[in-house]
């Protein structure tokens, strides 16, 4: 168990390199976005300093140095000389002109209501992780490979080469822009102790995107509300206290479009240009591209409304600078999410090893089966009545709530009035001074409809048996993006946005306010720094137990899985160190231990073209353990079979050189004493 010097040196970590690597986006976002202020400029930062922590890693990674000493070095002199060298803008972004006027401003009861709304969603979701806190990470995709990623990464110090699991959906090609930062927690720490608090971050960072989608329309509290809604439904539930993805992948592309109507819509999309010498004009482009390049480099399903954003770009780019935008967007996209596509191209000869053609031609690929649930489409059973009425009814309600028709209705009106904007922009570009800010919000839209499309199509949405799509409710977290993105447009269609703002509307929401704030821009934000140092060190105080907790309860009676024998075997490995491990089972995470010190390896054949499939013979499956040097193998079934009551493997283990340390049904625990001979196998 880390004592407190251990925890303290964690926590200097983390602030260190969360701290450069601020210090690094908030200089390139006044550089390229220097009209931004208020939360519009705080979320550009962050999205670019999460980039430079991700670009660090990738590049110490790629040559298998992402260790923390070097980590460190590395952000550091790239915030710092950025914040060095990098001009500044003057009284501009978030950084106004100091003024010794004193402010008097009232509090909106829209702006109350919108975030008593968002601090129950987060109340909500938090209350979710907690019980994390006290089992560990339970969830299939946490245990099967978001956490057997970030424990690769920490162990190794190498993202470039592929890591091995089991041979299901190819699942090792994955983007891990997601796993990245639960690695780097890992190597601050030196255990997973911040991996279930990490979603409750991204899940704020949504919200602040939401509210920043409304701002240039002037109605970011309704954006919020709404927002926070599409966030709480059940379909999103399990993104809390775990290491699942997609709430990652929902931030950034929430992001991109938040900088994208801030720079290009409202009535000041057209003043959004950088204005310091020497700098471009592409500012906006650059960031908006780099935030949906981090989406698509998190999770592939946001492929295609990256790459909608990003060729959205075309339109909103003035006339002979298009393919100027579009190129810079595109490069920026590329740099946010690429490293995974290109690391794929670089083992398989294929960016998305899941294609095997394009058109008559043939793409590297490896040549087997995806396996896991059979693959089906929410679209190809549109119109079979029996699995509506049998699964896609109640998996909607159950996923999306009992009010589940209003949320989606909703989120389509939302994305289809925004998307209508293009048309009309570009029908009526003579009668318009600017159509800049209405196609900017039709691009929105058209975000949006992409990720619903891409949902629709998606084979995993209605994974399992033929009429029995068992993986619908689950696949629903698919479609949230869209659904969040609807939501937080709605309020900017134009027949709802003038009737929000107008100003009888407005003055009477005003007559029904919040406290006065009486301060000056100084006050102000001494106020705020002493608020954040004092909401830092309670964190930090309360961080340590909170920390034992959760190392102390950490997989030690789990009884997440269906199979009692694996149960065992995750509660045997925590207190396994340094250990070498083989397994044939497809959750394999908390066999790294408590201290991640144990290699965990799925015992399988190295395929061509980076493919990867289990051994499916004794003398192959003894080979593989002589060549691994293992000291224990946990041979498991996944779940308790109405057959066999263990796996062949078992037989294969047994004998002369390995010992029995666990059985209980599925599972078999062998600690190996000596080589298993593969002539000896019957």
């Amino acid at each position: 168990m880390p004592g407190p010097g251990r925890y303290l040196l964690g926590v200097l970590e983390v602030l260190l390199l969360g701290g450069f690597a601020w210090l690094g986006g908030d200089s390139i976002r006044g550089w390229l976005l220097p009209r931004f202020e208020g939360a519009p400029a705080y979320l550009a930062s962050v999205v670019i300093g999460l980039a430079l922590l991700i670009w660090g890693a990738e590049l110490l990674g790629s040559f298998d140095g992402w260790e923390p000493v070097p980590y460190l070095v590395l952000v550091a002199a790239a915030g710092l000389g950025l914040w060095r060298f990098l001009p500044r803008p003057e009284g501009e972004g978030g950084h106004p002109h100091p003024t010794q006027q004193v402010r008097v401003r009232m509090t909106p009861l829209p702006t109350v209501i919108a975030l008593l709304v968002a601090g129950i969603a987060v109340a909500l979701f938090a209350w979710e992780a907690k019980s994390k806190l006290s089992t560990g990470m339970t969830g299939f995709d946490s245990t099967w490979y978001h956490g057997p990623f970030a424990a690769g990464f920490f162990q190794s110090g190498d993202t470039w080469d592929l890591h091995f699991i089991a041979p299901q959906f190819l699942a090792w090609f994955y983007p891990a822009n997601g796993e990245i930062f639960h690695a780097a927690g890992m190597l601050a720490f030196g255990r997973d102790v911040l991996s279930p608090l990490l979603n409750i971050g991204w899940f704020v960072g949504c919200l602040v995107a939401c509210w920043c989608i409304g701002r240039p329309y002037r109605v970011a509290p309704c954006s919020l509300a709404l927002g926070a809604i599409a966030l709480s439904v059940p379909a999103l539930a399990d993104q809390a206290g775990e290491a699942r993805n997609d709430i990652v992948g929902i931030f950034f592309l929430l992001s991109a479009v938040a900088i994208a109507l801030n720079a290009w819509g409202g009535p000041a999309g057209e003043r959004s240009s950088p204005r310091i010498p020497g700098t471009s004009a592409f500012g906006s482009y650059f960031v908006v591209g780099l935030s949906a390049g981090l989406a698509a480099g998190t999770k592939l399903n946001f492929l295609l409304p990256a790459a909608v954003l990003v060729l959205g770009l075309v339109l909103v780019a003035p006339r002979g600078l298009k393919g100027r935008a579009v190129g810079l967007g595109t490069l920026a996209a590329l740099a946010g999410g690429g490293y995974w596509y290109l690391r794929n191209l670089a083992h398989s000869g294929n960016p998305l090893p899941w294609i095997h053609h394009l058109g008559p031609i043939d793409l590297p690929a490896p040549e087997q089966a995806l396996g896991g649930r059979e693959a089906h489409s929410v679209f190809g059973y549109l119109s079979d009545g029996g699995v509506w009425s049998d699964w896609f009814l109640p998996g909607l309600r159950d996923g999306l709530w009992l009010l589940w028709p209003l949320l989606v209705l909703a989120a389509l009106a939302g994305l289809a009035l925004a998307a209508a904007q293009v048309r009309g922009a570009l029908v009526n570009q003579e009668d318009t001074k600017s159509p800049r800010p209405r196609i900017a919000l039709g691009i929105a839209g058209l975000v949006g409809l992409a990720t619903a499309l891409g949902w629709l199509v998606a084979p995993t949405s209605a994974s399992g048996p033929e009429g029995m799509p068992r993986g619908f409710e689950s696949g629903l977290r698919y479609l949230a993006p869209a659904l969040v993105l609807g939501l937080a447009l709605l309020p900017t269609a134009p027949l709802l946005r003038s009737l929000l703002t107008h100003p009888k509307v407005r003055r009477t929401l005003a007559s029904h306010s919040g406290a006065k704030d009486r301060r000056t821009p100084s006050q102000a934000r001494w106020r705020r720094g002493f608020a954040a140092a004092a909401g830092l060190l309670i964190a930090v105080a309360v961080g340590y137990p909170v920390q034992r907790h959760y190392l102390e309860g950490r997989y030690k009676d789990p009884t997440f899985t269906s199979a009692p024998g694996l149960n065992a075997a995750f509660a045997w490995a925590r207190d396994i160190s340094d250990a070498r491990i083989a397994t044939t089972s497809t959750r394999q995470y908390p066999l790294f231990g408590g201290d991640l010190s144990n290699q965990v390896q799925y015992l399988g054949v190295e395929q061509p073209h980076g493919g990867f499939e289990a051994a499916d013979d004794c003398r192959a499956y003894r080979r593989l353990l002589a060549k691994g040097d293992y000291d224990y193998v946990v041979a498991t079934l996944d779940r308790e079979a109405g057959g066999a009551a263990f796996p062949l493997q078992v037989r294969w283990t047994e004998g002369p050189g390995s010992q029995v340390v666990l059985k209980e049904a599925p599972t078999v625990v062998f600690r190996l004493t000596g080589a298993l001979d593969p002539s000896a196998c019957r």
